[in-house]
């Protein structure tokens, strides 16, 4: 399946979006055509209508419009009001004119019924779709999987290697790829996955040798060591060594440098041995898909475990 319906923000720069937003005539021709096209708010008025500027040409989201809501929910004001500076998409459904000049009268919950009725209620789990995070919670991020639609990525879902919190891995308008996890088809709720598509133990592992000093992320401390995160799918644990500094080097979220004492992958374990708070600088926290999302767009099973290993990790979707 093809899918040209995109998280809102993708759309707003292509050429096709730009002409049909640069004229009277084109935003004729779209409505006509039915095209959903993307605009930054400006302002949300008194009314609570989102104002956008269409080339000159002012656009209208009502406030019942602004939105589409699954049943049984309310429309929030702060979910209207928290779209100014914001691309949105949207149908245009009227152009009339106002004090003799031009007013496109637009409706978001269109352009996202459109979405959700070719695209999203089409999807099965184990489908690999993009997505944008939009805001975060402690218990995961939420992110647009198409047209403003919010699916949740619980934070247990974002890596192997635990995390405290989303922020821990992701940012605010980050572009990522998930994988369905499950679907409420009486709802529409969509739940998505994002650590099926960061590798296994052993692909991580292959990146990494014994003997090799590397930085690592201290992400807990226990009383028998420290959890050092490598990699979003891979940590491994150092010992607290007696009369050594280790206990003010472990700092959670931290970064530290490393020795790799063993790689055990029938345990999936990696020993490791803390020697000291790491110094320099850092490349940008890219995430690394093992999976080709440009040209796999489902998977039916992920098992993270190595084959023969004690212990069995995987999703089966």
């Amino acid at each position: 399946m093809i899918n040209t319906y995109k998280p809102e923000g993708r759309l707003i720069s292509s050429v096709q979006n730009h002409e049909y937003t640069s004229s009277l005539p084109m935003l004729e021709r779209a409505m006509d055509e039915g095209k959903i096209l993307e605009a930054t708010v400006l302002l949300c008025d008194s009314d609570l209508s989102l104002h956008v500027d269409l080339g000159g040409i002012s656009g209208i989201i009502a406030r019942e419009d602004a939105l589409w809501c699954r049943e049984g929910e309310v429309l929030k004001d702060i979910a209207v009001i928290s779209r100014v500076g914001k691309p949105v998409c949207f149908k245009v459904t009227e152009i009339r004119s106002e004090n003799g000049k031009p007013v496109a009268i637009l409706s978001r919950r269109l352009a996202q019924l459109e979405c959700m009725r070719n695209y999203l209620s089409l999807l099965n789990a184990g489908d690999i779709i993009p997505a944008t995070v939009t805001h975060m919670e402690n218990f995961g991020a939420f992110v647009d999987i198409g047209c403003g639609i919010s699916s949740l990525l619980s934070v247990d879902c974002i890596s192997v290697s635990r995390i405290s919190h989303p922020s821990d891995r992701l940012c605010v308008g980050d572009k990522i790829h998930t994988v369905v996890k499950s679907i409420d088809r009486d709802s529409g709720r969509i739940f998505v996955s994002m650590r099926e598509l960061l590798g296994t133990w052993e692909e991580n592992a292959a990146e990494f040798e014994a003997g090799q000093t590397v930085a690592g992320i201290v992400r807990s401390i226990e009383s028998y060591g420290v959890f050092i995160e490598l990699a979003p799918n891979l940590a491994g644990l150092a010992e607290i060594r007696e009369n050594t500094r280790d206990t003010q080097i472990a700092v959670v979220g931290e970064y530290v440098a490393v020795y790799i004492k063993s790689i055990i992958p029938e345990r999936m374990k990696i020993k490791l041995v803390m020697i000291d708070s790491y110094k320099g600088n850092l490349p940008p926290n890219t995430l690394k898909y093992f999976i080709d999302t440009a040209h796999t767009s489902h998977i039916d099973r992920w098992r993270y475990s190595p084959e023969g290993s004690r212990k069995l990790i995987e999703s089966v979707f």
